[in-house]
């Protein structure tokens, strides 16, 4: 009996964020069509889609494999150069054309993974982290030195395709895929890495492979919100795919808690929306949102809250009907 009663509430899940995330999406459309949110309102949905994108797929590498990467902004530029080119260059019905694009600019950031992947992933720690922060930097020079990009101008010519329905599909595939990952055999795997790289090669696991298949899979979904990114602005600089562009998604990654999917979707709409709020507040702008980051660290570090967390947790796991002794 508990054990189908396990299986029912394993079941009853998925379909619960599946109507959570079909709410969630009418209750925005309904808000943007009424004219409640405002045209800046509106203008932090597809933003805020992006960065759930970009947070959730960088989580793969720094929650679950438990690698520092701090290229994430290069593979995002790379698919948003990619697939920005291709409907700038080839005309085609829109609902064929930006489909399209969203999947060459993955691609090419899945290809530019590999490359980078295959000799860099068989380090760790701090010069994992060394080597991809010189990927990006590397890929921002060479955009800004050619001329088919746009160079230090920018791309321009961009058509504004992205809008909050095709943003919200995007991140919400974002958010499927990565969690059945985790959840799958790989995901097992992965997390083993993690926890005990020792453990998992003694065990027969394959470590750079599955560090690879991290990589690569973290970087399609960067290159797609590179695509979302472009055709929302309609204009590209290599200044805006820096160091600190990376930095941004890790500091959302690590507030919402490492290894957390919530956290991360949480964060990113907490980080994209903070700023705007504290607009107004030009001269103290950026003191208030780096006091609020500090305090939104130390209060998800806090041992009560851990403690609280994994009350909540004990509340919703069912009882396996054992006690231990």
């Amino acid at each position: 009996m508990e054990k189908f009663k396990s299986f029912l509430i394993r079941k009853k899940k998925p379909v619960i964020f599946s109507v959570l995330g079909i709410a969630v999406f009418i209750i925005c459309n309904a808000l943007i069509s009424s004219g409640t949110l405002g045209r800046q309102g509106a203008g932090l949905l597809v933003p805020i889609c992006i960065n759930i994108m970009l947070a959730v797929s960088l989580n793969l590498i720094v929650g679950f494999l438990g690698e520092l990467s701090l290229g994430h902004a290069g593979f995002m530029s790379v698919g948003a150069y990619a697939g920005c080119l291709f409907t700038i260059h080839f005309d085609l019905p829109v609902y064929i054309e930006f489909p399209l694009a969203l999947i060459i600019g993955g691609l090419v950031a899945a290809i530019f993974g590999v490359i980078i992947g295959l000799p860099a992933l068989r380090l760790n720690g701090d010069y994992l982290a060394i080597v991809t922060l010189a990927f990006g930097e590397i890929i921002r020079s060479i955009i800004n030195s050619l001329e088919f990009t746009g160079g230090a101008g920018g791309l321009k010519g961009i058509n504004k395709f992205s809008n909050f329905s095709v943003a919200y599909i995007a991140a919400m595939l974002t958010i499927i895929v990565i969690v059945n990952l985790v959840h799958s055999r790989h995901g097992r795997a992965i997390t083993a890495i993690r926890d005990n790289i020792i453990s998992a090669e003694a065990m027969g696991i394959n470590v750079v492979f599955y560090k690879l298949i991290s990589f690569v899979m973290a970087a399609f979904f960067a290159g797609a919100a590179g695509v979302l990114y472009g055709h929302h602005l309609a204009i590209l600089k290599p200044g805006t795919f820096d160091f600190n562009k990376s930095i941004e998604i890790l500091v959302i990654v690590v507030l919402g808690g490492m290894g957390n999917i919530t956290g991360s979707i949480i964060a990113a709409i907490i980080i994209t929306i903070l700023p705007e709020v504290l607009r107004d507040l030009s001269d103290y702008r950026m003191l208030i949102y780096s006091i609020a980051l500090i305090v939104m660290m130390l209060s998800s570090s806090s041992p009560k809250l851990a403690e609280l967390r994994s009350k909540i947790k004990g509340r919703l796991r069912p009882s396996t009907g054992k006690e231990v002794a």
